[in-house]
């Protein structure tokens, strides 16, 4: 890393942190936390606003990154960085309203559609696809009409996983941590690519604002990102790798194994497996079941990992893992150009997450209690919580969660 990409990640925690501290004040000190709703499992009304200080930060660490010579190329004459961040204006305003006055979801809909179009009309686009050594192009409408529906998706997928504490964060960093090397092995194969640059300045950023969030939504959180951070998150991860996909000729990459060309498509998909997988599970069941894709429910994948005995925070942990996993195994493919590492990695991690879970530690903990090698605890799952428990006077403090969807 130079001394401007360390900078500008310092700036993005450090705004974000500060922000994230007097937007949880104002918050409480207006009282601008939404009532619980049935689907909620947490049990003290919680602010949703951290997605204004992820804001904030986002833009602070875009004006230092401005002053920076290896970033200032992407504000002069290049009206794709102003196009982001007016698409994250737009969806922080939507978010805003939403996780005040939860807007309908046409309305959310239409202000996605809205960003992305933004985005893709001022040259983020998926000019082409690389297959092998090839590239597919298609249509400038066929491209822009691809590119709003995968950004589009992204949002939507990246905000229906946000429901545990800490899990969208987390993920985020983890994913755009991965792919921020990636932009690196790709400059020092290809040379300096604004593409490229612009996407690393992304992916860079979106970790520092994950970052310095994550102390106050880490479990039991104090704030959640609320449909503003999720959505944010969602577009900048979209963008990133939507901005490298689009416009990377594998002929140009010194790369001697064939399928690994295919890497600017795979490790897209990779990074953002697990939100795409839940969110197309959850349209899929929606749809069968007569009902609106974007109505909420508490079936998601985080929610079974729930109802299988994992305490809130070894289900985040568990998509950590699972993010980490595929990240890695598809980065390595393209550094180490042979595929054994990477299926080694694959495999080790995936029996690893398989044992994790199916092995929660309520079952462990209990397994051993009958063999008194440690003292009984029942475990408390938070989806079932008595009437007794909601009394105003808990003597235990209940477990936390956000469902921003």
């Amino acid at each position: 890393m130079t001394p401007a990409t360390v900078l500008v990640l310092a700036v993005a925690i450090g705004v974000t942190a500060v922000s994230s501290y007097l937007v949880l004040r104002l918050a409480r000190h207006y009282g601008l936390a939404p009532q619980l709703r049935e689907r909620d499992v947490h049990r003290v009304p919680t602010p949703r606003l951290g997605g204004v200080a992820m804001f904030i930060g986002l833009l602070a660490a875009f004006g230092v990154a401005a002053t920076q010579p290896e970033f200032r190329p992407l504000f002069n004459g290049d009206m794709k960085i102003w196009a982001l961040i007016g698409a994250c204006l737009l969806i922080a305003v939507i978010g805003v309203l939403d996780d005040v006055l939860d807007l309908d979801w046409m309305i959310k809909l239409g202000a996605q559609l809205l960003a992305a179009g933004v985005l893709a009309w001022n040259g983020v686009q998926i000019v082409s696809l690389p297959l092998g050594d090839t590239l597919v192009i298609g249509s400038p409408i066929v491209n822009f009409v691809l590119t709003v529906f995968l950004m589009t998706l992204v949002m939507n997928a990246v905000n229906f996983v946000d429901g545990l504490d800490g899990l969208v964060a987390g993920v985020a960093i983890i994913a755009s941590a991965t792919f921020y090397v990636y932009t690196l092995v790709l400059t020092s194969q290809m040379g300096h690519v604004v593409s490229v640059t612009f996407s690393s300045l992304i992916a860079l950023v979106l970790v520092g604002i994950c970052l310095g969030f994550l102390p106050f939504n880490w479990h039991r959180a104090k704030m959640f990102m609320g449909d503003t951070g999720a959505l944010l998150v969602g577009l900048l991860m979209a963008t990133s790798t939507v901005s490298v996909t689009g416009e990377v000729n594998p002929a140009a990459l010194d790369i001697q194994l064939v399928l690994a060309s295919y890497i600017p498509i795979i490790l897209p998909v990779a990074v953002l497996a697990l939100p795409l997988a839940d969110f197309s599970l959850a349209v899929l069941r929606r749809v069968r079941a007569g009902k609106s894709p974007f109505e909420a429910d508490r079936r998601h994948l985080h929610h079974r990992l729930l109802d299988m005995g994992h305490s809130p925070i070894q289900a985040v942990l568990f998509f950590y893992l699972g993010t980490a996993v595929l990240s890695v195994a598809g980065l390595l493919v393209f550094i180490m150009r042979d595929f054994t590492i990477p299926l080694l990695v694959l495999t080790v991690g995936g029996v690893v997450a398989l044992c994790v879970l199916f092995f929660p530690v309520s079952r462990i903990r209990a397994a051993w209690a009958q063999k008194s090698l440690v003292p009984l605890k029942p475990f408390r799952n938070p989806q079932r919580v008595s009437a007794v428990e909601l009394d105003p006077h808990p003597t235990v403090a209940l477990p936390n969660r956000e469902d921003s969807e």
